[in-house]
């Protein structure tokens, strides 16, 4: 029987109305199980990990990562999938995170949540939880379906590290704008095998060390240079994620560019990625990002927010060069990007 080990951090899929308060207050995994019985008629011989006390995901931080990352690796070998029950608010953070920590992954790493309550009528949390577990334990010639880390959300299965939280409404919360999604769960679950990372040859590695020492810099019309250095020169400050117009573009205003240059002097390493959703950053393309290319700023292609910030903290920690650690921003490590040669015009 396939083994799956369900981490559960907490989020709204674990949440109850408190009478005495009127809010919502978390609940520990037993309650979650006594709302979810379908979990015992699946045929997946299942064990949970809980958080004690349960979280809220706007509370995660890089340690938590460290620690499901931990988690992971000490139970690798012991099953065939994971199945981490998490807020949605950060869910894409946490995802693109592990992509990332977990280098030659070979098992699933699922991570959904839902945006009702499970206690709740017209719960989400239900076929979220039951899909996952089923995506989680499904093999093919002794293979695993999906070896990476995926978002579950909405009969949709997403890469990690491409998957964004777009709607605080629907319950369809995630899209992923720039890579097709990996899996659409209907009658039957459609795997769309040529979009999946294929498995690794060499066995897991687990990267631990995050540097959480990075800004964020989002260009407006109008942004005062005041405003700009004040985050240039955040002190410890190791990296910076440019939130640019369009393709990578920003003013050419001489103070911008002039603060920009003493943040690369000082050894900042400065990423250019989109305020869009959709599309990708082309440096020099425009006269507007030819500047930031002549000072070194480094092109994100078409990640997302959350892949290009988790990509920072984890290269930062690597402790390498800064010419390794540019050319590696660039490169699709674990399919975060894609890269310009690839881009259909």
């Amino acid at each position: 029987m396939t083994k799956i080990l369900i981490i559960y951090t907490g989020g709204t899929v674990g949440m109850i109305y408190d009478e005495k308060t009127t809010a919502l207050r978390p609940i520990g995994f037993n309650e979650i199980r006594n709302n979810l019985p379908e979990l015992y008629r699946m045929g997946i011989d299942f064990y949970v990990y809980a958080f004690n006390p349960p979280m809220d995901s706007s509370d995660m931080l890089p340690e938590i990562w460290t620690e499901l990352a931990s988690i992971i690796e000490d139970r690798y070998d012991r099953y065939d999938g994971f199945v981490i029950l998490h807020g949605s608010d950060t869910m894409a953070f946490t995802a693109s995170a592990l992509s990332f920590m977990l280098e030659n992954l070979s098992k699933p790493v699922i991570l959904t949540g839902s945006q009702l309550p499970i206690g709740k009528i017209r719960t989400d949390a239900k076929e979220n939880i039951i899909t996952a577990m089923e995506i989680a334990s499904t093999k093919s010639n002794g293979h695993c379906m999906v070896p990476e880390v995926c978002i579950y959300f909405d009969f949709m299965l997403f890469r990690g590290n491409r998957a964004k939280k777009y709607n605080a409404e629907k319950f369809e919360a995630f899209y992923s704008m720039n890579y097709p999604a990996l899996a659409e769960a209907g009658i039957d679950i459609k795997y769309k095998n040529n979009y999946v990372l294929p498995g690794p040859e060499k066995g897991l590695i687990v990267h631990k060390n995050l540097d959480p020492n990075i800004g964020v810099l989002k260009i407006f019309p109008g942004i005062t240079r005041r405003a700009v250095e004040a985050i240039v020169n955040t002190p410890g400050m190791r990296g910076l994620i440019l939130e640019t117009f369009g393709s990578g573009n920003a003013t050419t205003q001489a103070w911008f560019t002039e603060c920009l240059q003493k943040a690369a002097d000082k050894g900042i390493l400065m990423v250019d990625i989109t305020q869009c959703d959709g599309g990708s950053v082309e440096l020099g393309k425009y006269e507007t990002s030819q500047h930031l290319q002549k000072i070194g700023v480094v092109s994100g292609h078409d990640m997302t927010f959350e892949a290009a910030t988790t990509k920072l903290m984890f290269l930062l920690g690597q402790n390498i060069p800064m010419d390794e650690m540019k050319r590696l921003i660039e490169l699709p490590l674990r399919g975060e990007l894609t890269p310009a040669t690839e881009i259909l015009p």
